[in-house]
């Protein structure tokens, strides 16, 4: 009834996904700041505060004086996991254990000159989590239990005005990032004389990187456009295995290592921004993230007995369509809407309950409030995914007729709450 895997091939899965059922096709968080989540994230050909830094630097150039904002986004998902073919009926509807995740953001600009704005970005577009309830029985405990991700970018960006309509901008990123992941391995001693054994594991691990990003921003009177690229860049994680053994009647190690190396995607934006009349502006954004660079990996173990493993994975480069309007009623205070489709990366094959990706769309609002140099922006978005069906990497199979035991549809939606704070000095 269960198809013994590898240890590596479990640790291949780590690699594979490491988070989030919740957010961004892919493993991508894109809500980095308030006022743009609010307008569908179209906000390449906006980037008027400080924010821009993630959006499109370029847009830097035209901020005065020193301008700092901070702030986060509420993640808050609900998903569950349909298994139809799983034969007891208590584990055919599972709901994923309940999160909130609150990636922070932090954004701060300084005017050099006429031309010359420096700025400084923290943000985390990669991470979140996943969870599922009662480990020792979940159905697919062989995939995975728990994992959890942070990564952490240090963008220092430059900007220059090369004239009263065109900017430019690029920057550096130091890249820092945690992971933490549990599944139970299947041990099986039936070559042995004995029976198979659940061993739970655990990993935990970090690594570093560094990486590039450039942005143009054109503004006319009534038209503006933006092109950003977010470079690429390689993570070398190297972390703890800890092997819970006491179940088994032999004796195995109970720690170890691996390590691998993971390529994150090119993310190229081009925006366009139309000021309809002195109160309202509409924007569109399309985003192509480069996501084939994630189609095979080593993953190395350093457990006795167990060897290097290659694995394929096979992602398609994907998209986001964005648009999103922003209303003034007033000097103060502004209103904003949007929306956005995304596009998941990932086949079939390769979903699990390590990342149940899937296209989405999703509803943006929210609002902008200035008192002197005091900024709030708000907004709220209401994410549904598409419901998809997965074979669960067929590791469960009836041991009569072949039946995938595994086979689950999975069900998503993620409601955020951004929060952007700022001030202008």
């Amino acid at each position: 009834m269960k198809k013994s895997l590898t240890l590596i091939v479990l640790f291949s899965l780590l690699f594979l996904g490491f988070s989030t059922i919740t957010h961004g096709a892919g493993f991508l968080i894109y809500e980095h700041g308030a006022a743009a989540m609010a307008m569908g994230g179209a906000f390449v050909a906006v980037a008027n505060n400080p924010t821009a830094i993630f959006h499109n630097p370029a847009g830097i150039a035209w901020l005065d004086g020193t301008q700092i904002s901070f702030g986060s986004t509420l993640i808050i998902p609900k998903a569950s996991l349909s298994l139809d073919n799983w034969p007891d009926p208590t584990y055919q509807s599972i709901d994923a254990v309940s999160q909130v995740f609150y990636p922070p953001t932090f954004y701060i600009t300084h005017k050099i000159s006429e031309k010359i704005v420096a700025g400084f970005g923290l943000f985390t577009p990669y991470g979140l989590g996943t969870e599922w309830p009662d480990p020792e029985n979940f159905p697919l405990r062989y995939i995975a239990t728990k994992d959890d991700m942070k990564t952490f970018i240090f963008n220092p960006t430059l900007a220059f005005k090369l004239s009263d309509n065109l900017s430019i901008a690029a920057g550096v990123s130091y890249i820092y990032s945690m992971l933490k992941f549990e599944l139970v391995e299947l041990v099986d001693l039936t070559a042995y004389g004995l029976s198979t054994y659940d061993m739970p594991a655990a990993l935990d691990a970090s690594g570093s990187g560094w990486g590039l990003n450039a942005g143009v921003l054109y503004k006319g009177d009534s038209f503006s456009f933006g092109v950003n690229w977010r470079g690429g860049f390689d993570i070398d994680y190297e972390g703890d295995l800890d092997l819970d053994t006491s179940a088994l009647p032999i004796t195995m190690p109970t720690s170890g290592s691996a390590s691998t190396s993971f390529s994150f995607p090119h993310i190229f934006g081009v925006g366009a921004a139309f000021n309809l009349t002195e109160k309202l502006t509409i924007t569109a954004d399309v985003h192509y993230i480069l996501w084939s660079s994630y189609d095979k990996f080593t993953v190395e173990i350093d457990v006795a007995g167990f060897e290097d493993k290659e694995v394929e994975e096979n992602w398609k480069d994907s998209f986001v369509l964005r648009g999103g309007l922003e209303y003034k009623v007033n000097e103060s205070f502004a209103l904003r809407l949007g929306a956005l489709y995304d596009q998941t990366p990932q086949p079939v094959e390769t979903m699990d309950p390590i990342l149940p990706d899937s296209n989405r769309w999703a509803i943006t609002g929210g609002f902008g409030y200035k008192a002197g140099s005091f900024v709030i922006d708000v907004a709220y978005q209401f994410e549904p995914f598409e419901d998809r069906t997965s074979p669960n990497r067929s590791i469960l199979l009836h041991p009569v007729t072949g039946a995938n035991l595994g086979e689950g549809t999975y069900s998503t939606t993620a409601h955020l709450i951004g929060v952007s704070i700022g001030f202008v000095f």
